[in-house]
């Protein structure tokens, strides 16, 4: 049974993941980290700022200070944005439509301050489209620990395994998974891996192939060439 769809907005619903990868990279290198990679930045999606901070202190040193760097790739991220624009993911109004003309209802479960999360989907149009937005800050503990998606789910009034968790990142499912919702991964930087995998209720090319999730067409989770498809 699936009661509600609650999604991470990062690299889910607004295409920004892009520009946090390239942001962190930029603000790493100008306090004189140049052997910071992508790859590094990649860990940091989602991950809460406590355990992020002692993960890159254990990688690079106690000088690496991860909030005063945070600080700058901040900045950075908001000139890309004005440089670019927000841009929705694709599926984005289509699948909230197709989940209100059935009465499933909606949340977001994300690890950006609220205040900058209702700014975002207000711009992209979506902020009244969900029954409940809420924020990893507003918890003890961010992601990959379940406390922000067992906050939606109260807030939503829902059981953790009546929900599916939409998710781009190996943090964001591990905190799903943790929670006990349907773990749904809607790729986008990377597929999941070996350690993810397992933890799937499925995977979506978009945020469209969440309707055949949902209602059962061609549900069959099937791995191929080492991923799980929703196919």
């Amino acid at each position: 049974m699936v009661n509600a769809v609650i999604f991470d907005m990062d690299g889910v619903l607004i295409d920004t993941e892009k520009h946090y990868n390239a942001a962190w990279c930029e603000a790493a290198r100008r306090a004189g980290f140049d052997s910071f990679t992508k790859e590094h930045a990649l860990m940091l999606r989602s991950l809460d700022a406590r355990l992020a901070s002692e993960l890159m202190v254990k990688i690079f040193g106690k000088d690496f200070d991860y909030y005063a760097i945070r600080e700058v790739r901040r900045s950075l991220v908001a000139e890309r944005l004005e440089k670019y624009g927000l841009e929705k993911k694709t599926g984005i109004d289509e699948i909230l439509a197709f989940l209100h003309e059935r009465g499933i209802k909606t949340a977001v479960a994300t690890a950006t301050p609220i205040e900058l999360t209702l700014k975002h989907l207000e711009k992209i149009g979506v902020r009244d489209k969900f029954d409940k937005i809420v924020s990893a800050k507003q918890v003890k503990n961010g992601k990959p620990a379940p406390d922000v998606y067992l906050y939606a789910c109260e807030q939503i009034g829902e059981r953790p395994k009546d929900c599916i968790a939409v998710e781009d990142s190996p943090n964001g499912i591990r905190s799903a998974y943790a929670a006990g919702c349907k773990p749904v991964m809607v790729p986008d930087l990377t597929q999941p891996d070996n350690e993810v995998l397992p933890m799937l209720y499925a995977v979506a090319d978009d945020l469209t192939g969440l309707a055949d999730i949902i209602i059962g067409v061609k549900s069959r989770v099937r791995k191929e060439a080492g991923c799980l498809c929703g196919k």
